[in-house]
């Protein structure tokens, strides 16, 4: 040990922290906390994200294993790869969905039923894998031939941020589908702690998808993209409003977030708000507020938004 770590020492044992005091209040206010909102003391285990960082990364090198794999791959060698990551990452995925199933249930224990079902929700989980791999394939080519600063696909997978958040996303799209709303919900969190991209894993979004820069993109639950979208950064694809019930709590899985139909391009900045429809062929200018549907073929800029908002006397 170091002076200054003995001195360090020293000083936290001639400090009164307490710390016995603290830990039975903590205790106290955890068990209340689980009593009041789960029935019982003794909350399951939920999914680990730490496993589930593993477990994406994992999926994500079974699909692409020369580029996002091992470094130093044989050819010879790439499907006994992809076959012990898929093995290996699979049989992880499936713990942690019975943790899910198991804290969904209430139930002291991981009931028979769950457990069938975990297994049933992992294979036609796999059995999905070479369809997104696919279109992933659409997205990274859509990237590629969307960005005259990319030099080549490869670029694209490995660099590009919105690509990453895709990879997962999609990923992530198909378990919720398949009833594990929370590990998808923590996968795509995931993605956005490491790109700045939030896609809700309840989107649908249609193949060749492509988000450029990527920081600041925000996409909301109900929403619905098309093929051969293009958003750029800091584009918001959300809610205008929340419903609530007859007793004020929140009205949850409603569609209220927009459908942008093929083919459309929203630039950097831009708001779209509400259950509206952006037509086949639309443009969306920088930083332009939409709470309306457009027709295909539409071109709005903010220049056209603000001229609407204070035509004759109107507006602020």
């Amino acid at each position: 040990m170091t002076n200054v770590n003995r001195f360090s020492d020293l000083q936290l044992r001639s400090t009164n922290l307490e710390i016995d005091r603290i830990v039975a209040e903590l205790r106290v206010q955890r068990i209340a906390s689980l009593e009041n909102r789960l029935g019982h003391r003794r909350p399951p285990k939920l999914p680990s994200r730490k496993i589930l960082v593993g477990v994406a990364e994992g999926l994500s090198a079974a699909m692409f294993p020369n580029r996002l794999g091992s470094a130093d791959l044989a050819d010879e060698g790439v499907d006994h790869y992809v076959g012990h990551m898929l093995n290996t990452t699979l049989r992880t995925l499936l713990v942690q969905i019975q943790h899910e199933l198991h804290f969904s249930s209430g139930l002291e224990h991981l009931s028979d039923e769950d457990r069938e079902r975990s297994i049933t929700i992992t294979q036609a989980f796999a059995k999905c894998l070479p369809a997104i791999r696919s279109l992933l394939e659409s997205d990274i080519v859509a990237a590629y031939e969307g960005d005259p600063a990319a030099r080549s696909v490869d670029e694209v997978l490995v660099c590009y941020p919105g690509i990453m958040a895709i990879i997962y996303y999609r990923l992530a799209h198909e378990l919720h589908r398949l009833g594990v709303p929370l590990i998808a919900r923590m996968i795509s969190e995931i993605a956005h702690s490491l790109t700045g991209v939030e896609i809700h894993p309840g989107a649908q979004i249609g193949g060749s998808f492509f988000i450029d820069h990527g920081t600041g993109v925000v996409i909301g639950e109900t929403a619905i993209i098309g093929r051969n979208v293009r958003l750029y950064q800091a584009v918001t694809l959300g809610a205008k409003r929340f419903q609530v019930d007859e007793h004020g709590a929140l009205v949850k899985g409603i569609p209220r977030h927009p459908i942008v139909e093929d083919d459309v391009v929203v630039y950097a900045g831009a708001t779209i708000l509400g259950r509206i429809t952006i037509g086949r062929g639309s443009t969306i200018g920088g930083n332009v507020w939409l709470t309306r549907s457009v027709p295909p073929g539409s071109h709005i800029t903010q220049a056209q938004m603000r001229h609407e908002t204070f035509e004759g006397g109107a507006g602020i």
